[in-house]
């Protein structure tokens, strides 16, 4: 007899307040302007994405229980991965071109999972266990994959000869791009297929409870999904303009709009670790934030990368050398952390303060 725990009403309200929101401000022809009532506009807008992004995430969650891996997997990464290509795209190839919000939206991705989730996570779980375990093998397999598509989508631009630095050409830009997906494709398969054991924990999924999800449930959520990505999709050029005029406004640098799409696409799954570890799961916590920053530049630097190809529109990956230098310190500090199988609150203060000074540096540079 299948059971499942009852689906939250947030999960079907907010797709169709996503939904309802892009129709009304459709069919009324507005546009959003710095005044009051615009600024209650891009409240209500970003609250309405932010649960419609949570609800995508929640169905592509549950189906991924009941189909299993890979697909499972798969289905989460590419419902994650059409949300930040979506808004990636749209702000970059908007009215007011920014070819520098793909190279600054995965940095800040990195940083936020590298430094801020992973050190929240270590030092929740050290808080409340003193010492936390997990597969050496696992996160060593997940730094080796991060640090080479890191590098050769972040770094490698700046040091080029083929054409000026911080962009690739368009056969280096084609040929990396080939190279980042079929190195995340093996990484994938290693994961889930080929040595599934180096990433499992002492928690298990939701199969040992004895937790299945209906077929009436599936359909549902499947639905939901669907009905969920559109409304991001759709909402995503609304929230550009949005993010465009806060920008000039309060006058902050363009990778605070990086910065603030990468928070958007990561708040569900940093709940979902944070919870992890708090459960005494680190395993899972260090899943989700590392699977998620290498599922951003695998899959998200090709996607972005064709589309600027196909729009011919200029596409910046390489970094500062301030930001090189804070991603080689990040570098050595995972592998530090990731290096014993067992962490303590220190380790979590560390790659929090590093995460701190990524962000100040965002805005004072």
């Amino acid at each position: 007899m299948s059971a499942h725990r009852p689906m939250p009403p947030s999960s079907w309200i907010f797709p169709a307040l996503a939904m309802a929101l892009f129709g009304a401000v459709t069919l009324a022809g507005y546009s959003f302007t710095p005044s009051a009532g615009g600024w209650l506009f891009a409240a209500v807008l970003l609250v309405i994405l932010f649960g419609t992004v949570f609800a995508a995430v929640h169905h592509a969650e549950m189906i991924a229980e009941r189909i299993g891996e890979p697909f499972g997997t798969l289905l989460l990464t590419l419902a994650v991965t059409v949300i930040e290509v979506a808004l990636i795209a749209t702000i970059m190839l908007g009215e007011t071109p920014v070819p520098t919000l793909a190279r600054d939206t995965v940095f800040a991705v990195v940083m936020i999972v590298c430094n801020g989730l992973v050190g929240l996570c270590i030092f929740i779980g050290g808080m409340r266990y003193r010492e936390q375990d997990f597969q050496i093998t696992g996160a060593n397999l997940y730094l080796s994959v991060l640090f080479v598509l890191a590098t050769i989508t972040l770094d490698m631009p700046n040091f080029t000869l083929t054409t000026p630095g911080p962009v690739y050409s368009k056969a280096q830009l084609i040929v990396v791009s080939t190279v980042t997906l079929l190195l995340y494709a093996v990484f994938l398969y290693t994961q889930t297929i080929r040595h599934r054991d180096y990433f499992v924990g002492s928690a298990n999924d939701a199969a040992e409870h004895g937790e299945v999800m209906s077929d009436r449930m599936l359909a549902v959520s499947i639905a939901l999904l669907l009905l969920a990505l559109l409304a991001v999709v759709l909402l995503a050029k609304k929230f550009s303009i949005v993010v465009d005029v806060v920008t000039v406004r309060v006058g902050a640098p363009s990778a605070f709009a990086g910065l603030l799409v990468a928070i958007l696409i990561l708040l569900p799954e940093s709940v979902a670790a944070v919870s992890a570890a708090r459960k005494n799961d680190l395993q899972k916590s260090i899943n989700l934030a590392l699977g998620s920053s290498i599922a951003t530049i695998g899959l998200t630097v090709p996607a972005v990368a064709v589309a600027a190809y196909a729009l011919e529109k200029e596409l910046v990956l390489g970094l500062s050398n301030q930001h090189m230098l804070i991603l080689l310190l990040t570098f050595m500090l995972s592998m530090l952390t990731f290096g014993t199988g067992r962490t303590n609150i220190l380790f979590g203060m560390v790659h929090m303060v590093v995460f701190a000074l990524f962000v100040f540096m965002v805005f004072v540079p």
